[in-house]
């Protein structure tokens, strides 16, 4: 924590909580997801988050939801570093906010 009472945030944990995403999936999807992530694949994982985003925008149409839109920036994420700490922050908000949530309905 620092001086102002917030947690530091950092890209390496914006990475260890997608590692650890990655080993909670199916095997097939965890394997292909590593593999989007390897460096030489910077391309087809720039066009593939550009398409989730894309389909997150238009959520209202069947098959297509609002879950694209973290997916797609999750792997942005990979190649433009400055987005891991804000995705991280959102994250950890997330994990919170739901935590306070579930807890006001178990009263």
């Amino acid at each position: 924590m620092t001086a102002s009472g917030h947690e530091t945030v950092t890209a390496k944990d914006w990475d260890d909580r997608v590692a650890r995403l990655t080993e909670k999936l199916p095997t097939r999807l965890g394997e292909a997801l590593d593999w989007l992530r390897e460096p030489s694949r910077r391309i087809v994982r720039i066009i593939a988050a550009l398409l989730f985003i894309l389909g997150g925008v238009f959520s209202i149409l069947p098959v297509l939801g609002l879950w694209m839109l973290p997916v797609g920036l999750a792997l942005l994420s990979e190649d433009i570093p400055g987005l891991k700490v804000p995705l991280e922050r959102s994250a950890r908000w997330i994990v919170a906010t739901w935590a306070r949530v579930r807890a006001s309905f178990r009263r």
